[in-house]
């Protein structure tokens, strides 16, 4: 799963229950069940690619002890990553776009 091109919304949006209820073909309990799990993979997948992202920051750093400076690039890494949407939110949306498959 790509969470980086998902154009999933940033705000809290309502969503028909009828709707997702008929993209899960389960009742409204399981499918919640399922989005949760999905959102949990998804937060994981997220946190794993910003700490290795960070880690090359760290090590950058280590040789500077004295210095302390603001990276740019550090900057914008972590406005990205505080711009992305709630796992929650990109969970549904790939639920909605046909991109999980539920059995």
């Amino acid at each position: 799963m790509n969470f980086k091109e998902i154009k999933a919304p940033m705000d809290t949006v309502t969503i028909d229950r009828i709707e997702l209820e008929k993209k899960s073909e389960k009742n409204i309990y399981e499918t919640i069940c399922i989005l949760e799990k999905v959102s949990e993979k998804i937060n994981y997948e997220i946190k794993e690619d910003l700490d290795k992202k960070l880690e090359e920051f760290n090590l950058m750093n280590k040789n500077n002890l004295d210095e302390i400076f603001e990276n740019k690039e550090q900057i914008n890494l972590s406005i990205f990553y505080e711009r992305l949407p709630k796992p929650t939110s990109i969970s549904i949306q790939y639920l909605l776009d046909d991109k999980i498959k539920i059995n």
